[in-house]
């Protein structure tokens, strides 16, 4: 998956949008820790801002966790989040 530089939907959308594909897919599955901002700035070829909003949105919809020191790991899927409260 790829992100649309020129497109309308703002870019950390579209980052937040693919690494939440992976977690769904199992590239990131729970337990695993996700890439540092920087490398997921470089992957997208976005500013690390940009990554930053996409990862706090992620942590935000309760689908990672930061663990200072260690990195964010992943910490539910997302039709895991809405399970947890009913």
């Amino acid at each position: 998956m790829s992100i649309d530089l020129d497109g309308m939907e703002p870019l950390y959308l579209q980052v937040a949008g693919v690494l939440t594909a992976r977690i769904v897919d199992g590239v990131y599955p729970v337990g695993r820790r996700i890439p540092a901002v920087r490398a997921v700035a470089d992957e997208f070829k976005v500013s690390v801002n940009t990554a930053e909003a996409a990862i706090r949105l992620l942590r935000e919809q309760g689908l990672v966790r930061g663990v200072h020191g260690r990195g964010t790991f992943v910490i539910a899927k997302p039709l895991d989040v809405g399970e947890k409260d009913g």
